[in-house]
């Protein structure tokens, strides 16, 4: 059995020296930055349903909790794209996906 290490790394620090961890923090702080560049645009009412999703080659996915929030979203993905443009957080496309909450 090896010793433990007398150095204690909080968890942002052990992530940010692994380089998958990295990525994986990098995309995530990415990902929340365009939900908060949107969330305005979101109906108070829904914006509860809607979580910030994967961001991977520029397809960014929002993670929606029922088909009723998909379908006034749906309607908004052109505001959407226009107000990341805006502020400098553009992306391909946006996907919205639905999945019932556990």
């Amino acid at each position: 059995m090896r010793p433990r290490s007398q150095h204690q790394f909080s968890l942002l620090q052990a992530s940010e020296n692994h380089p998958g961890l990295a990525k994986l923090l990098t995309q995530h702080r990415d990902s929340s930055a365009r939900l908060k560049a949107i969330q305005t645009l979101i109906p108070a009412a829904l914006r509860p349903f809607v979580k910030s999703g994967p961001l991977e080659d520029g397809a960014w996915c929002l993670m929606l909790t029922n088909n009723t929030t998909a379908a006034k979203l749906r309607q908004l993905l052109p505001a959407f794209e226009a107000q990341l443009r805006v502020s400098g957080l553009e992306v391909s496309s946006i996907r919205l996906k639905v999945s019932r909450p556990q």
